[in-house]
């Protein structure tokens, strides 16, 4: 942190002292004031009209903080030069002006107002570079521990930490007064007096802002008479000087320390105990301690200051101070990244989580998969041993089947033998019919003739007297009459002829209709062979030829016509036969009306010749 800084630090608290209303901005005059109060205490010239030029064009009223920023660097900082004046007379003219406005400690008066100003000095000094200014809680715990080691006293941590959990102090930041009304409270100096605080306090001033290293009382050898004189050692990074008491009035010397100093610890002699010695380029300083344990504190000191001289700075607590932000912004660092890793472990242990919760409904998947799959094959083999049953069972009912059908052929077989039997007689019976038909009728056409004859006869007689009267008259009619029905009997006899022909073409075709049910009936004897194979073919033709002939229609044949069923309807062969039976009986019948009509005929020529011989 460079003078410019540790300036502006001091200076923003006088800004906004002068800022009553809190609005961010301060009127012209009282940056007027303001700017000649820092002039003159950093000893440099004032420039009363350098204010009203620079914001000669914002005459609009109050300038802010980013407004008086450039005039400040230009006018004021700019010219500043290192050690031509008192940092602690800037410090103390920017306290004046904000603690008059901010520093109300009520009825409570702990701290001295010149502690409370040291005190303000070393907030600003350990504050962070942010504005507002506050300080981060280690810096505080930082501070109060070095009051309270200058106290000889152990820091309350519980107060401490009661006061940082406060919600002002959480929202708003660890501000110099809340800092300073924590140090009012007296929690955490109870039991201490005044004056101890106020030399505490004065010197961690001293060794913080003051970048006193060490003070404190040495032997010192004079470098003329060469005798030993008490002094009071202050110890800074560029130099060690020496008082005649510690008012720090009267200084009798400075020893000016750079990279080419040493010290060195130097034995006893001249009654003298615990010396060490300063090495510079010209000269060799002797000095001795009280004890060894102070020897150690300054020779470590006065190497510190040597090694910040080498290194080219110029505040061993600006160092720390880097130091212990660094530490703070690595162990932030760390933070975060252990808050990353917590957060990456506990997303890894989420996901772990929801992995395993995963592997479980995988496995309860997996098992309830198992337990589907035994289920299913269990199912399986439950349905394979039905069906396996469910075959036997239909294995069974087929053998048993094909040795009912087997059975069921053998009687078809029996029943087409006892069929054939049965067409055989009928053959015979037809024949035996067809004889005795013939018989029949020609035993009808004897008697028709008989009968005709005698009953001609018996006309004859009783009508040839009648007729012969009649017969002169009628003779040339009768003999018209006659020629006309030789005319119609010779085209009777032409259509019965006609007519008989066609019956011997029917019967004919009855006869090829017989051959052809015997050769089906051969074909159904070559089904039922088939029909071992293929039941179900077989049933069904079976059923289709056996049909007609049922088994409940089987009847024993005694013999002669008065024992004889005629069939069914429904045989075919037996249609044929009563159709070729009709046509022969038309035949016979239009044969005998044909024998009739020559009858007839051969009565009438009869008839005619008798008349003609009775006629001379």
């Amino acid at each position: 942190m460079d003078l410019r800084s540790e300036l502006l630090k001091s200076i923003w608290y006088a800004f906004t002292a002068l800022d009553i209303e809190k609005s961010g901005k301060v009127s012209k005059s009282q940056l007027k004031v303001l700017s000649h109060n820092l002039c003159t205490v950093l000893s440099i010239p004032h420039d009363p009209v350098a204010l009203d030029e620079h914001f000669r064009d914002d005459d609009d009223g109050p300038v802010s903080n980013q407004g008086y920023m450039p005039y400040l660097n230009k006018y004021i900082l700019d010219k500043v030069v290192p050690g031509s004046f008192v940092k602690e007379d800037v410090d103390n003219l920017c306290w004046t002006l904000t603690a008059k406005k901010n520093y109300h400690h009520g009825n409570v008066k702990i701290l001295p107002k010149e502690d409370a100003f040291r005190l303000w000095c070393l907030f600003n000094f350990l504050s962070e570079d942010k504005y507002p200014l506050v300080m981060v809680p280690d810096e505080v715990e930082y501070l109060l521990k070095k009051i309270c080691m200058a106290m000889s006293m152990e820091l309350n941590c519980v107060e401490l930490e009661d006061f940082l959990s406060q919600e002002t102090v959480v929202q708003n930041g660890f501000t110099v007064w809340a800092f300073l009304d924590m140090m009012n409270s007296g929690k955490l100096t109870r039991g201490i007096t005044k004056e101890t605080i106020t030399m505490a306090v004065e010197e961690v001033y001293r060794e913080i802002v003051g970048d006193v290293l060490k003070e404190g009382y040495l032997w010192k050898k004079s470098q003329l008479r060469r005798n030993w004189k008490e002094r009071w050692f202050t110890l800074k990074p560029n130099s060690l000087s020496y008082y005649t008491n510690e008012d720090r009035k009267d200084c009798k010397g400075s020893i000016t320390l750079d990279m080419n100093c040493c010290v060195e610890v130097l034995p006893d002699r001249d009654g003298k105990r615990c010396m060490f010695c300063l090495k510079t380029i010209t000269k060799t300083y002797e000095m001795s301690a009280s004890d060894t344990k102070q020897r150690q504190e300054w020779t470590s000191a006065i190497q510190t200051a040597i090694r910040l001289q080498a290194e080219a700075k110029a505040s061993l607590h600006k160092e720390l101070k880097l130091k212990r932000r660094e530490q703070r912004e690595q162990k932030e660092t760390r933070r975060r990244a252990k808050e990353q890793e917590l957060q990456r472990l506990q997303a890894l242990q989420e996901e772990k989580q929801r992995k395993l919760a995963e592997l479980e409904l995988l496995k309860e998947a997996q098992r309830q998969a198992q337990a589907l799959l035994e289920q299913d094959e269990q199912r399986r083999r439950q349905q394979y041993e039905q069906l396996q049953q469910a075959l036997e069972v239909q294995l069974r009912e087929a053998e048993e089947a094909r040795a009912t059908m087997q059975v069921e052929m053998a009687l078809k077989e029996a029943e087409a033998e006892k069929q054939r039997q049965r067409i055989l007689e009928l053959e015979d019976m037809q024949h035996g019919l067809e004889e005795a038909l013939q018989q029949e009728i020609k035993a009808r056409q004897d008697e028709e003739a008989f009968r005709y004859t005698q009953a001609r006869l018996l006309a004859e007689e009783e009508e040839k007297m009648k007729a012969l009267m009649a017969l002169q008259e009628e003779q040339e009619e009768y003999i018209q009459k006659t020629q006309r029905e030789k005319q119609e009997l010779r085209q009777e006899m032409e259509t019965k002829s006609r007519a008989l022909n066609e019956a011997q073409r029917q019967l004919e075709e009855v006869r090829a209709n017989r051959h052809r049910v015997d050769q089906d009936v051969v074909a159904a004897q070559k089904k039922l062979w088939q029909a071992s194979t293929n039941v179900k073919q077989w049933n069904v033709q079976m059923n289709r030829l056996m049909h007609p002939i049922g088994p409940g229609e089987k009847r024993p044949s005694v013999g002669g016509f008065s024992s004889f069923k005629i069939p069914s309807q429904k045989d075919p062969a037996l249609r044929l036969r009563m159709k070729a039976e009709q046509q022969d009986e038309e035949s016979k019948e239009n044969v005998n009306r044909g024998t009739g009509h020559e009858e007839d005929k051969r009565l009438s020529q009869s008839l005619n010749g008798s008349m003609d011989m009775d006629i001379p």
